[in-house]
């Protein structure tokens, strides 16, 4: 499944920090129920064992809600369990060689905080590129910031999509109008949430709004 602008409006990224007592299948099954577009699933913690039974578990649940379906980092599991791509960062493997590994068929997105690097991840085989942090964000420590005028740059600088990461929710995701990007990445504001599929809802609604206007 490759994937298209419209796909890319509300991209969600898993995250167990906050499972309480859902499994991640079923927190994953309520963002799609709530309207997710995208889903990213971000593992730091499992082994490879059973990161590739979830992978699969998932994969097969984003099929039936015809939703694509990448994993963050993770080349070898990506390709492994046929997912429909991979979601790389900076200081992960380059663009160009992930695109060798996958193939072209395979949706390739990448992380960038400056245009330069927009610019270099195009070239070098990106679908669509992450943008951030646009907002101060607790998923990642290690984030950099990226201005609102750099967010609008790099989407002036590329033909590709450009989603915006970092932060976002309900409260801010306004703050984007009129930046170029086609959609927001999104944890917390998702999986953080009581009601998951209330809040997937809700934020779709809000996000649309902000890209369209």
């Amino acid at each position: 499944m490759k994937c298209d602008r419209k796909n890319l409006l509300l991209y969600a990224v898993t995250d167990r920090s906050w499972l309480g007592e859902q499994t991640l299948y079923e927190q994953v099954e309520e963002a799609l129920k709530g309207g997710a577009t995208f889903i990213q699933l971000r593992e730091k913690e499992l082994d490879e064992e059973n990161f590739l039974k979830e992978a699969i578990e998932i994969k097969e649940l984003c099929r039936r809600y015809h939703v694509p379906f990448v994993i963050n980092d993770n080349v070898n599991i990506a390709r492994k369990m046929d997912a429909d791509g991979v979601h790389v960062g900076q200081s992960d493997m380059e663009a160009g060689d992930v695109r060798a590994v996958l193939g072209d068929e395979k949706i390739l997105g990448v992380s960038a905080q400056t245009v330069e690097q927009a610019i270099l991840a195009e070239q070098r085989g990106a679908d669509y590129l992450g943008v951030g942090a646009v907002f101060p964000t607790g998923s990642k420590a290690d984030a950099e910031d990226v201005s609102l005028e750099t967010l609008k740059n790099i989407c002036e600088a590329v033909h590709i999509p450009v989603i915006a990461i970092g932060g976002i929710g309900k409260a801010n995701v306004s703050q984007l109008r009129g930046s170029g990007i086609c959609g927001i990445a999104v944890i917390s504001s998702i999986f953080g949430a009581k009601d998951i599929h209330t809040a997937t809802a809700e934020l779709k609604t809000l996000t649309r709004k902000a890209v369209e206007e």
